[in-house]
């Protein structure tokens, strides 16, 4: 028998541990973009813009809150096909709208307002996507067979196809890699024999080593089809980042002095010595283990560690699918952000770009993390209850 909460206090209905990690993490961000912009010869307030999407988002947040997630499931499909027309117009768009930033063509301008990135709003409806065409999938297919585990495997690449084929256009290659990764987490849950998953991620590591094969010996080869020479730049600065101490790998250099100057508990607050170009938003990691120190710098992993554990434990002991699903897509987004972004700080993986989840300053990604968010609180709010465990219909993650 299943018991509806909504007779509990709304109060009693929020996950306040979830709430609590946020409010850490929005305290970390304000207070290491104020530190990064000090240094910075550009004298915007970077920390009090990022300090009203903030507010902005949290009231979005609320908002969610008054949907139940059966309601966003219904609105999957159009929400995911509206991303995409976005995503299409972007490339359409003149240079006034859509103009060419470092490279790339990825952000909308909006009058008074700033830039706009759409691919940071796609993985929002992508995870939606592909939690429903999971959910569905093992509804229809209740019993398997290698050709329902093809056709899941068909069905979940096409999903992804879309999306990537388009931001690989602008070209945005470091949020590319993301909607791999959340792939790759898809295919782990998805209950799909251990044989094939080995073959589309063993196919998947040799076309990679394959292209940075050819990046190294014949970079002509890649430029020809269309890889820009900035992108084998940053491949170049990580391996080698003395060789490109005056261009590519000057960040890289700068970002690893910064990390070894923080030592232990860091150094006082606004006192930083090693100034690092846009320190606010890619490499905002560098700033917190100069001015906090390690010991800052690993309170800061922790907290990322339990954000993650707790959605996982969501993920685990929500009643839908649907649910369970979008919580799995955030942990592979999340997980990837946050292993790329702080790898990328300390050399240990190329720099793409991507920015450090609810830390770096940026509009488009804080705001797009954060209605993923309010989706979890909506589910955590709307949650029901079981009288007897049998009741309980199991979601099978493996």
């Amino acid at each position: 028998m299943m018991r509806d909460n909504s007779t509990k206090r709304i109060s009693d209905r929020i996950d306040w541990t979830l709430f609590l990690l946020l409010l850490l993490l929005s305290i970390f961000s304000i207070a290491s973009i104020y530190s990064a912009q000090m240094a910075m010869p550009d004298k915007q307030n970077f920390a009090f813009k990022q300090g009203i999407v903030l507010l902005g988002s949290t009231c979005i947040i609320f908002v969610m809150m008054l949907f139940e997630p059966e309601q966003y499931e219904k609105m999957t499909w159009y929400l995911y096909g509206f991303s995409l027309f976005v995503l299409l117009a972007l490339l359409l768009a003149p240079d006034s709208v859509a103009p060419v930033i470092k490279g790339q063509q990825s952000w909308f301008v909006l009058p008074g307002l700033g830039t706009l990135q759409p691919s940071e709003f796609a993985k929002i409806t992508y995870i939606m996507a592909m939690s429903l065409i999971l959910k569905r999938h093992k509804d229809v297919h209740i019993s398997r067979s290698h050709k329902t585990d093809l056709w899941l495997i068909g069905k979940l690449s096409l999903c992804t196809m879309a999306p990537l084929s388009l931001i690989m256009q602008q070209p945005d290659f470091g949020t590319s890699l993301v909607f791999i990764a959340m792939l790759c987490g898809y295919i782990l849950v998805s209950s799909i024999p251990w044989h094939w998953i080995f073959l589309v991620f063993g196919s998947g590591g040799a076309i990679a080593g394959g292209a940075i094969y050819i990046a190294l010996s014949k970079p002509e080869w890649l430029e020809a089809v269309g890889v820009e020479r900035y992108a084998l730049g940053r491949l170049y600065s990580w391996l080698s980042p003395q060789e490109y101490a005056s261009g590519d790998g000057l960040q890289l250099i700068r970002s690893m002095m910064a990390i070894g100057s923080g030592q232990m508990d860091g150094k006082a607050y606004g006192e930083r010595d090693v100034y690092i170009p846009e320190s606010h938003t890619d490499f905002i990691f560098s700033v917190i283990a100069e001015q906090f120190g390690f010991i800052g710098a690993s309170f800061l992993i922790g907290i990322f560690f339990l954000l993650l554990y707790h959605l996982t434990q969501i993920a685990i002991t929500t009643r839908r699918a649907y649910d369970s699903y979008i919580c799995i897509g955030m942990i592979s987004m999340l997980s990837f952000h946050i292993f790329q972004n702080i790898g990328m700080t300390m050399q240990l993986l190329p720099i793409t770009g991507i920015p450090l989840p609810f830390i770096s300053y940026g509009g488009s990604s804080l705001l797009s993390n954060m209605i993923l968010i309010g989706l979890v609180f909506s589910i955590r709010f709307y949650e029901k209850e079981f009288m007897f465990e049998s009741d309980r219909t199991d979601v099978r993650l493996m």
